[in-house]
């Protein structure tokens, strides 16, 4: 693991212990002192403040980024060009022609790609999967997906915060959160082939867009709209997908319930997330990696989404 920031803390580093046939056998950070108190407190045997020591430990078979967007690139070609599959955090990149570059580098070298998009294999989220493709709401007529929330004290306090330096993220807090919404949603409906959209920094409170509209269209021709503001009063997380049959309401984060509306009536699906909420993704990885199944987020599905988010940006 290179980077011990707080997704690694619970999201992400105990999943690597926990799923079958894994551990989490060294890990890297800058600051030695802090790599060796990381590991201790998860049990990790070796540490390391070097990235290319922890890419040439023999040990190791699969590397996991766990980093900021801006050094995923240069991580995952040092792991290509070892020879070693990579798992990186989202969104895979700054923009979508760094995923090009990451995605070559690792078809060059013959080792698998894999994107945290870790939605693709929850259970609350397969189970939407499983309502739209039984046809539960019948043919999908359209998505609608909206986001806003109030600001958060480190950005009203205009303190240092990576999420909006875009030299560091890539955008604000819309390509680090829509990104999980966009993904999930190609997940069910095929890569989004048309998009576009208006942002604009409302409240200036840091340098990058605080607010986002946007519409985009899917490869099986189903449409969608949205809208994400982080400068607003209250906060809202929901996402509708609506067909001639019925609708499915839902939200992306958090651990609200699935909402199926039909003629029928009204269904509620109260599926909670697990504590270690990479674990169940981490798993589809090592039982490819074995052999024996295929992990639903790649670095081909994962650049679609920067594709998207770069579309409606700019």
């Amino acid at each position: 693991m290179i980077g011990c920031g707080n997704v690694t803390e619970v999201k992400s580093g105990p999943g690597f212990q926990l799923a079958e046939h894994s551990t989490l056998q060294a890990l890297m950070y800058r600051n030695i002192d802090k790599a060796r108190n990381y590991a201790q407190r998860h049990h990790v045997d070796t540490w390391y403040d070097n990235a290319q020591q922890l890419i040439d430990d023999p040990a190791v078979d699969i590397i996991y980024v766990a980093t900021p967007p801006s050094s995923h690139k240069d991580y995952v070609i040092m792991a290509a060009e070892a020879g070693k599959p990579v798992y990186v955090e989202k969104p895979m990149a700054l923009n979508m022609r760094q995923c090009k570059e990451m995605n070559t580098a690792c078809k060059i070298a013959g080792v698998s790609l894999f994107v945290a998009y870790y939605r693709r294999a929850l259970p609350r989220f397969l189970k939407i999967k499983s309502l739209i493709d039984s046809g539960e709401i019948g043919n999908v007529r359209f998505i609608n997906t909206i986001l806003y929330m109030t600001p958060s004290k480190i950005d009203l306090e205009k303190k240092e915060n990576w999420r909006t330096n875009p030299e560091v993220s890539g955008g604000g807090y819309f390509v680090d959160l829509a990104c999980h919404t966009l993904d999930i949603l190609q997940f069910y409906f095929g890569h989004i082939i048309f998009a576009q959209g208006n942002s604009a920094n409302q409240a200036e409170l840091y340098p990058t867009e605080d607010m986002v509209i946007g519409n985009f269209i899917f490869s099986n021709g189903v449409q969608g709209i949205g809208a994400w503001c982080f400068s607003a009063y209250d906060k809202l997380d929901r996402t509708e997908i609506v067909g001639d049959k019925g609708k499915i309401t839902f939200a992306t984060f958090g651990n609200d319930p699935v909402l199926l509306e039909t003629a029928s009536g009204k269904q509620i699906f109260d599926l909670l997330n697990p504590v270690h909420i990479q674990q169940p993704l981490i798993q589809t990885i090592v039982d490819e990696l074995l052999g024996k199944g295929k992990c639903p987020s790649t670095g081909e599905t994962a650049a679609r989404t920067n594709w998207a988010m770069d579309r409606i940006l700019n």
